[in-house]
């Protein structure tokens, strides 16, 4: 367990150094995101992994790590839209500083939730398979869109946060398993 403490703590880390420099470039301009679109932003980048998966073939010269990265993020972008709320287009603007803090908080939050259920599970998810764990976030997804329109009603299930914090976790496994060399 401690090698997997130790590679999630990698993976966010890396996650977060590409979220700080985008935020950089552009702001926080997706601060005006609806749920929904964020719910669709993360549904597009799981239905090229899965393309790439079946196809093997990309046309625009990436490949599957930089989306499950984007996946990491977008996951923790709408944890904090689900928190604060969305911004209208004059008061996008956040302070840097506000949203680090933000995205330690979630992504703290979701190394806790892996750490109990990999100890409830004994880690199940080192035998799945990358493609496994793609159609798991697709399926996470469907639920999630389902809840939306559903306005964020659930008769016994989970709700939506639950939702993007599992898309999160098994993104940064397939994370791990892309650095341990696994296609």
């Amino acid at each position: 367990m401690s090698n997997t403490s130790n590679q999630y703590d990698s993976i966010i880390e890396n996650c977060r150094d590409i979220f700080v420099k985008k935020m950089k470039d552009y702001g926080t301009s997706w601060r005006i995101l609806r749920l929904s679109s964020i719910t669709d932003q993360v549904f597009i980048k799981a239905n090229r992994v899965r393309t790439l998966q079946e196809t093997g073939v990309s046309k625009v010269g990436e490949g599957i790590l930089p989306e499950f990265m984007a996946m990491v993020n977008y996951s923790i972008m709408a944890l904090i839209q689900i928190e604060i709320g969305v911004a209208d287009v004059e008061h996008a603007e956040m302070e840097s500083s506000k949203v680090e803090v933000l995205y330690d908080k979630y992504s703290k939050l979701a190394k806790e939730l892996m750490e109990a259920k990999n100890h409830d599970y004994g880690e199940a998810w080192r035998d799945m398979r990358i493609s496994s764990l793609t159609d798991l976030i697709l399926v996470k997804l469907l639920r999630i869109k389902q809840i939306e329109d559903n306005e964020g009603e659930t008769l016994v299930s989970e709700g939506i946060d639950s939702n993007f914090y599992d898309i999160l976790n098994y993104s940064v496994f397939a994370l791990i398993k892309l650095e341990e060399g696994e296609s």
